[in-house]
């Protein structure tokens, strides 16, 4: 599953806007909606914040099995 695809299920699973996720990983709001456009991949402090927070692993953020 793409990281667009990951992201956008942890946002629904977690009822999270793309504010609140920004919030939560200290990015801006525009660098999540860049994401969820494919427009940007996530950098290694967030791809980390996504695992501590979430339990996310970057292999299958980048869809890695």
């Amino acid at each position: 599953m793409p990281y667009v695809d990951v992201i956008r299920q942890l946002m629904e699973e977690q009822e999270l806007s793309q504010e609140g996720l920004a919030k939560i990983l200290g990015v801006n709001q525009t660098t999540v909606s860049q994401w969820l456009l494919g427009r940007k991949k996530p950098g290694y402090d967030s791809i980390r914040l996504l695992y501590e927070k979430f339990g996310i692993l970057p292999n299958s953020l980048f869809g890695i099995e």
